[in-house]
Formats: C-alpha cells, sequence, structure tokens
C-alpha cells in the first residue's frame, strides 16, 4: 500500500515568539528579528532546502487585553504584540526562493475586498503562482475599537460577512477579465481589449462592489484558499470555500472529528471530500538521541511565561484567566472568541481535566497543538500515525524557537521522512495550486463555489 504523502507548512508571524510565548529570551532565539527582512529569506530559503510546501504566517488585528482586562500583560510579555504586516514579506522572500508557498493571513472583518483583491492579485503575479490566503473573520475584540463595524462582530455575522466577501472576490479574481483580455497589440496600439473586462455590478448587504478588478489575471487568479477557524460555523464555511484548512487541537480525538465531519461537509457541497488538505498545528523538538531530545524540551520549557501564555489563550477564548487560580479547573465557556479552543479541551476529550497552570505549561510551547519529543525516527512514526488515524494531510509546525526548530527539523527529521517516501526529494514545477493538487490545476476546481464566478461575462454587462 503506497503511503500517503505528509504536507508541511512552517507557521511563523510577523512578531516576536509567535506561539511559545517567553521563549524570546532563550540565548538561541532570534524571533526579535522578525523586522529584519533578512530574517526572512534565510528562513524562507531553509525552508526551501528542507522541501517544505509553504511557511503559513499568521496575522492578528488587536492586542491579546483579555487578561487582566488590559494590555500590560500582552505588551510587556511580547505576546503577538509588536506585530507587523505579513503581506509585505513575501515578495522578498518569493524572490529569494523558486518553490516555496506563502500563505497569508488576512481578516475579512477588517479589510475591504476590492483592495484586498488587487493587493492579492499583485502578490500572485509577483510570486509567479505561490500565494495562498489564510482566511479568517478575527476574534480580538480590541480591534474594532480602532476599525468601527458596528455590530458586526458577533461570531454568526462574522462568517455572514465573510460570505459576501468570498462572492465579491471570487468576482474579481474568476469573473471580471477574460482569460484573452490582454492581448498587448502594438500594431493596433491596444493593450486590453475593453470588451473582455467587465465591471461586476456587485450590490449586497454588506459590500458595494460595482466596478472591474484593477489587475489583469494572474496566474493562479483565485489564491489558493485556507480557512483556519473549527468552531461549527468555521467548519461549515470551510467545507464550502476551503482548499486547505488548518487545525489546532490538543489530541488526535478531537482532530479525527474534525476531519470526519468537514469531509462530509464537503461532500454536502458537491465537492470531493478529499480535495480539502487538512493541516494540523504541531510543534516538533528534535535530538539525535531521545535523551537529547527530552533534555531540550526540559531546557526549553523552563523559558515558558505563565502569563504570557494565559494571555494568548484569554485573546483566542475570550476567557480572562487572571481570575483563576492556578490549580482550578476550567470549564468551557461560550465566548465571542474562538468557541473552539475550550471546547476542544473539555468537551473534546472528556476524560481530561485541565487546570489553568497544565493549560499555561501545555500551550507555553507551541500554542494549542501537541508537543512531539524525539528522535528523528521517533517524529517520523508520531507523523506517520497521526495522518493514519486521523486522515489528516499534513502539518503547520510551530516553534520554540527560531530558527532553531526548524534547522532541527530540515537537518534531522526531513531526511528520515524522504528516506520513508512521505516528503518529496524534490520540488515539481507549477504553482502553489498546482504543487499541492497535481499538474495542470493553477485554477480553483470546477466543484468549487468560485469556479462559477468564472463565466459570468454576459451576467456582468453593464
Amino acid at each position: 500500500m503506497k503511503k500517503k504523502r505528509i504536507y508541511l507548512n512552517a507557521f511563523d508571524m510577523n512578531c516576536v515568539a509567535h506561539q511559545s510565548p517567553g521563549l524570546w529570551v532563550h540565548p538561541e532565539d532570534q524571533s526579535y528579528r522578525y523586522k529584519d527582512i533578512e530574517y526572512w529569506v534565510e528562513l524562507a530559503q531553509l525552508l526551501e532546502k528542507g522541501r517544505f510546501d509553504g511557511l503559513f504566517i499568521a496575522d492578528v488585528i488587536g492586542i491579546y487585553d483579555v487578561y487582566g482586562n488590559d494590555k500590560t500583560t500582552a505588551v510587556r510579555e511580547a505576546t503577538q504584540v509588536p506585530v507587523n504586516d505579513p503581506i509585505l514579506l513575501v515578495s522578498a522572500m518569493a524572490h529569494a526562493t523558486e518553490h516555496l508557498g506563502f500563505g497569508i493571513t488576512c481578516s475579512t472583518t477588517f479589510e475591504h475586498p476590492y483592495t484586498f483583491a488587487r493587493r492579492m492579485s499583485t502578490l500572485d503575479h509577483l510570486t509567479k503562482g505561490r500565494v495562498g490566503w489564510n482566511i479568517v473573520t478575527s476574534y480580538l475584540e480590541s480591534g474594532t475599537k480602532n476599525i468601527d463595524i458596528g455590530d458586526r462582530f458577533l461570531h454568526s455575522e462574522r462568517y455572514n460577512i465573510a460570505e459576501e466577501y468570498l462572492e465579491v472576490c471570487y468576482k474579481l479574481w474568476e469573473g471580471s477579465w477574460e482569460d484573452d483580455a490582454v492581448i498587448k497589440d502594438r500594431d493596433r496600439k491596444i493593450f486590453t481589449d475593453p470588451a473582455k473586462v467587465h465591471e461586476i455590478n456587485h450590490h449586497g448587504k454588506y459590500f458595494n462592489v460595482p466596478g472591474i478588478h484593477l489587475c489583469e489575471p494572474s496566474p493562479q487568479r483565485t489564491p489558493v484558499l485556507y480557512q483556519a477557524g473549527a468552531s461549527a460555523r468555521g467548519r461549515q464555511f470551510a467545507a464550502k470555500h476551503a482548499e486547505c484548512t488548518f487545525v489546532s487541537m490538543p489530541g488526535k480525538e478531537p482532530i479525527a472529528s474534525y476531519v470526519k465531519n468537514l469531509r462530509a461537509q464537503a461532500a454536502e457541497f458537491g465537492r470531493d471530500p478529499q480535495s480539502i488538505k487538512v493541516f494540523a498545528l504541531f510543534t516538533p523538538i528534535v535530538g539525535r538521541t531521545e535523551e537529547e531530545a527530552w533534555a531540550k524540551y526540559e531546557e526549553l520549557s523552563q523559558y515558558i511565561s505563565y502569563e504570557g501564555a494565559l494571555s494568548l489563550l484569554g485573546g483566542w477564548s475570550g476567557v480572562d484567566f487572571s481570575k483563576y487560580d492556578p490549580d482550578q479547573e476550567i470549564e468551557y465557556i461560550d465566548t465571542n472568541a474562538i468557541k473552539s479552543v475550550l471546547e476542544s479541551l473539555t468537551k473534546a476529550s472528556p476524560n481530561k481535566k485541565w487546570t489553568v497552570r497544565e493549560l499555561a505549561n501545555f500551550a507555553g510551547i507551541g500554542g494549542m497543538g501537541p508537543v512531539v519529543v524525539g528522535t528523528p525516527k521517533q517524529i517520523a512514526d508520531t507523523f506517520e500515525e497521526w495522518i493514519e488515524d486521523t486522515d489528516i494531510d499534513g502539518f503547520n509546525l510551530a516553534y520554540a524557537i527560531t530558527p532553531g526548530t526548524f534547522k532541527d527539523f530540515v537537518d534531522l527529521v526531513i531526511p528520515e521522512l524522504q528516506q520513508r517516501g512521505v516528503v518529496k526529494k524534490e520540488y515539481e514545477e507549477g504553482t502553489l495550486r498546482e504543487k499541492l493538487f497535481g499538474k495542470g490545476q493553477s485554477r480553483l476546481p470546477e466543484d468549487h463555489i468560485g469556479a462559477k464566478y468564472r463565466n459570468l461575462s454576459y451576467q456582468l454587462q453593464d
């Protein structure tokens, strides 16, 4: 039986420490260089050396001010603040690499689709089709204090906005310009045939976008679509729109349940259930021997920030953990932030009782995904086991320290995975979508909802 290929993304953010609050003080951590383009270029080249499929760049609009009900802890601990824009990193990294893909997080709550669509088309051109979009609806209420969006921040309303947002983007990317609109006819002095560029005439509940897309068709037109929502509404949205999803849960049981549910819903939308690639969050701590790996983990654990971890968790869950005793058990609390965070811990793992202290220690390295510690063989065994038991397709690898975590993985684990035939030894040519789904598949597949907007020229005419 042929082994299932494992897809790999590195998971990072244009900030300090990202998912491992406190570890920026480790003497080998270089995340303080997040504001230097050289750091990102070096990281991209390292990942391409390791034949990673992509660099997945997270983002947030707002600060983690739930813990203690103010900014103090987040700012002191560098809990994803300061944080810079992710999209501006990509051009330099793409120029320094040939194959690595780039997943950019951008919020449908805080960005207007017309200008966003232009930025993504521009990036798709500049990267020669190596860009993806991680669709998020945002969860930090602190962001709404600086960007007035009225009452549109309710969990269900955010996804209603996202649905229309995607409709606008599909119309712009897929339907506004015909494939042969740009003719570059020097003799007739016509660069673009005006008859083949169409106003989209979108007039909806949230957006009015009557005009044409400002960009000519890019290699993929629509970027590869990622989605990271794990709530019931998020899964429904992903089943309809996502080509790849990113899930962060602490164990195999809740992830397997998520994947099964997602694929079933995708089938209900008329999609091939296996066409959605699911990436699970993992943080690998690798050593040449098991003793070395565990010694490294114990050493790294000494740098975990209790309050930093809880400020991160507070932003994700909407729960102010400063009000809880460290040894108090937590229960599922319905919040307006990420509903799935506490649910994945308490409802999906009913036999495990988590205290606040345990939760902070668990999330202190790598966030809400598992930390796997061991030799290259042990980590490879774990990866294959998760692929088999949960039906995921790959991993978003977070770091404890950077670039050390990624360098260890590239130098030690990648050769083991390649030897087993589950990670590619060479890249295939083509766009990011082709690299993920096969040669000749630069465009959205026909069973994707976005594909229906590509032949609307007769409807989009004035």
